[in-house]
């Protein structure tokens, strides 16, 4: 088999993979509604229960989990490549822990509370400033190793003010509401939030898979990218407002998920030969999937707690860090 037909049979598998976890998406959860009241209520015009639950519950929760997973994968695999880093992730460069910073405000001042589309606006607002400032700190002439120094400290800032409001909470209710928010959930989204989110993770989108060209000339190294027509700021701008417009708008709806930007391109990586471009497509089906996957387990594992999903991808993707840790402390040995 060659290399093309073995990529076309591998987005092929992950496509239909992501096709049945969105419809079990859409079939599970605690109302017990079977797959075809399912299906008719999805598409129904009456008021009735299951329309409500279909339409207005379970579809922007299947909708986010794949558009927010596809982003997680596609913008690790993006960072990975650019840095030519293995352990890059897109809340590398501060992106997250700003936008979590930016609902944290939202939630601490009352915003949230007075008008509902506060805490995504701040959560949006911040990440897009944490990028401007990580370029600002970078210099001119941004290297990778300036770029993630600017991003870990631009990350520490973040968390320690985020640390700051839960310290300085004025009732016990709101710092619980922060912490809740912050371990990462898609229960509880309604259309708006997709309708928010779901533009800036398309176009976030476009512009990191516009760059799988790019991507591709930099692994034979800066210079020989430089002669082949690759312009190396062009391609940072790509990336870095890429990864803050889609990451950005993830967390705005969903808080804080980590590790599916970190555990999917490497997972990935061998089948694809390790070429970016070809990588890119399957990281954002893998991240769909993943996500997908997690809040379904979610709902059926511990319906009646309230199990977030940051929590599943942490214990799925801790151990995969550590793995990969070692595994490269050995190569370098």
């Amino acid at each position: 088999m060659t290399e093309r037909a073995a990529f076309a049979l591998l987005i092929g598998a992950l496509t239909l993979l992501v096709f049945v976890l969105f419809l079990a998406s859409l079939a599970v959860g605690p109302a017990g509604i079977g797959l075809a009241d399912s299906m008719g209520g999805l598409f129904s015009r009456d008021a009735g229960a299951i329309a409500l639950i279909m339409q207005q519950i379970r579809l922007p929760r299947a909708i986010l989990g794949l558009t927010i997973g596809a982003t997680l994968g596609l913008s690790g695999a993006v960072l990975q490549g650019y840095l030519r880093n293995p352990l890059a992730e897109p809340g590398l460069l501060g992106v997250s822990a700003s936008a979590s910073l930016g609902a944290v405000i939202a939630i601490y001042t009352g915003l949230s509370a007075m008008f509902a589309l506060a805490l995504p606006f701040m959560a949006l607002t911040l990440a897009f400033l944490s990028v401007v400032f990580v370029r600002m700190l970078a210099g001119g002439a941004a290297r990778s190793l300036t770029i993630i120094l600017a991003g870990v400290a631009v990350t520490s800032f973040a968390g320690a003010m985020t640390a700051l409001a839960l310290n300085l909470s004025p009732n016990p209710f709101a710092a619980m509401e922060i912490m809740f928010w912050m371990l990462g959930s898609l229960a509880d989204r309604s259309m708006l939030q997709v309708w928010l989110a779901v533009p800036f993770m398309l176009v976030g989108s476009v512009l990191m898979f516009s760059a799988g060209r790019a991507l591709d000339a930099m692994t034979l190294g800066p210079e020989a990218a430089a002669s082949l027509g690759i312009s190396p700021r062009r391609l940072e701008r790509q990336v870095i407002l890429g990864v803050a417009a889609s990451v950005g708008a993830a967390t705005a709806v969903s808080g804080t998920i980590g590790f599916v930007g970190l555990v999917v391109p490497h997972l990935l990586r061998p089948l694809t030969g390790s070429v970016p471009s070809r990588l890119l497509p399957a990281s954002a089906l893998g991240g769909a999937a993943v996500l997908l996957a997690a809040d379904i387990a979610v709902r059926l594992v511990a319906p009646e707690r309230d199990l977030k999903i940051g929590v599943v991808t942490a214990l799925i993707g801790a151990p995969f860090f550590l793995w990969l840790i070692f595994r490269t402390r050995r190569e370098l040995i």
